[in-house]
């Protein structure tokens, strides 16, 4: 009799263990290795996208830095042009005072011809009452027409150099407001672009840290099934039978049945879900009243093969048992018949 019961409660804890891996290999069921697997390879995945931004923001930083040192050498040149533009309004200031100068210097010097009355060197030795005065005559004479000459060239010298300053400057403003402009939209661009990889990193560590609760919640309620499973094969009492080969009257166990057979009312149902001990419904699984089952028994219904005593129900009351098929028809073809299980 002990090896008997030795026997069934060794057939109790492995059948048991082998409905706790279906529990936990099932992906529907939301708790398998299968699904923790599947976490594991997208958090995989998350990482390598991961790595990946983190040196294309590396590389954004060096040409983002790049960027701005090439922005801050334009500014200081634009403020250096701004220094010539204001030495040249002052040089252009002066070109004209100068040239106002070189204009009051050449009407004096009209002034000394028409205040002599003659324009020519014939004129001026027929003027002269001597001939000292003529050459004196005609070396100031000469000598105001080459200081005529040195005036008209300086003026339009000045006029001449201040226009080609003009325009040289006005076009390396414009030149360098383009350059910077363009150099001030690519930090711009560069730092968008930065701040978005910024917020994509985030993202992509927000969801590895889901996973990561998602893959610790799955193995945490493998392990409760698991250790729920063994405390009910631990703790599942053994169908003892009146009397055994000797013919000695045994312990009287929690229920009394005729030897090892029991006639009961066998209902059939298919519906989706776990039992009342966290298993999940299967080809197998039978509802007792486990006053009469106890839970954990292992019988032999006709017609459906061997079954396990692992779930309970409020309308489950007396000799009576539910048993699971996988398919409606199924359950409508078996519907509801009394049968004599035999208990192992």
């Amino acid at each position: 009799m002990e090896g008997r019961r030795g026997l069934v409660l060794a057939a109790v804890v492995c059948f048991c263990l082998v409905l706790c891996w279906l529990v936990v290999a099932t992906p529907a069921s939301g708790t398998g290795p299968a699904k923790v697997a599947g976490l594991s390879a997208d958090d995989a995945q998350l990482a390598a996208k991961q790595r990946a931004a983190v040196l294309d923001l590396y590389s954004l930083d060096e040409r983002l830095v790049t960027a701005q040192a090439r922005l801050s050498t334009l500014q200081a040149a634009a403020v250096r042009l701004r220094s010539e533009r204001a030495t040249l309004t002052h040089a252009l200031r002066l070109a004209r005072v100068d040239a106002r100068l070189c204009q009051q210097r050449l009407a004096a010097r009209l002034r000394f011809i028409y205040d002599h009355g003659t324009t020519s060197s014939l004129d001026v030795v027929m003027g002269a009452r001597s001939l000292g005065d003529a050459m004196t005559e005609l070396d100031d004479f000469n000598r105001v027409a080459a200081s005529n000459a040195d005036v008209l060239l300086q003026v339009r010298s000045a006029q001449h150099q201040m226009t080609y300053l003009q325009r040289t400057l006005t076009s390396r403003e414009q030149a360098l407001a383009a350059t910077t402009s363009e150099a001030a939209q690519t930090v711009s661009d560069l730092t968008q672009l930065s701040s978005e990889r910024v917020a994509y990193l985030g993202t992509l560590a927000n969801q590895r840290a889901y996973d990561a609760q998602r893959i610790a919640t799955l193995n945490a309620q493998a392990e409760a099934a698991v250790a729920k499973t063994e405390t009910l094969a631990t703790t599942a009492p053994v169908v003892q039978t009146i009397g055994d080969s000797s013919g000695l009257p045994t312990t009287p166990a929690t229920v009394v049945v005729d030897g090892k057979q029991l006639a009961v009312s066998a209902t059939a149902y298919s519906l989706p879900g776990h039992t009342s001990s966290g298993l999940p419904v299967g080809w197998g699984i039978a509802a007792v009243d486990p006053s009469v089952i106890p839970l954990g028994t292992h019988f032999i219904v006709p017609g459906y093969g061997e079954a396990v005593a692992a779930d309970t129900g409020s309308a489950i009351i007396g000799a009576r048992i539910d048993l699971w098929f996988p398919t409606l028809a199924q359950a409508d073809a078996w519907g509801r018949r009394t049968v004599t299980i035999s208990i192992r």
